[in-house]
């Protein structure tokens, strides 16, 4: 069975930083890319960043450009999430996916359908 485990989430004011930690737990695998995605109450899980493990190819979503970074530690085999600048609007309830290697991609995938693994999530509340 295949874990991924989120950290780093919380209460920060506007305007403030934190920075998500995913790693796997459990059994080996290869992944061809990591993402993450949001989901706030009420509203379907939105894309926010990606990025391809071999490569580094990276996509955001829109309505992080510019203020989040996702980035990659081979040896730790952990991606994070460094986000800057938060709003209330990114409230939600982040979580960290992969792709397996298996998949036949050449770019990593910006939709839920893209991934194969999911973290539980770890909450963001940015506080006005």
């Amino acid at each position: 069975q295949v874990q991924l485990v989120e950290s780093g989430g919380g209460l920060v004011q506007t305007g403030g930083s934190l920075r998500l930690s995913c790693a796997p737990s459990g059994r080996t695998f290869s992944a061809y890319a990591m993402g993450w995605f949001r989901q706030a109450p009420g509203k379907e899980r939105e894309f926010v960043a990606t990025i391809s493990w071999s490569d580094g190819i990276i996509y955001y979503g829109d309505a992080v450009k510019g203020r989040f970074t996702i980035s990659r530690d081979k040896v730790k085999n952990t991606v994070y999430l460094q986000m800057n600048r938060l709003e209330p609007e990114d409230t939600a309830v982040y979580s960290c996916a992969c792709a397996a290697a298996g998949r036949l991609l050449t770019r990593p995938p910006r939709v839920v359908s893209g991934y194969d693994y999911w973290g539980q999530g770890t909450q963001v509340t940015v506080s006005s």
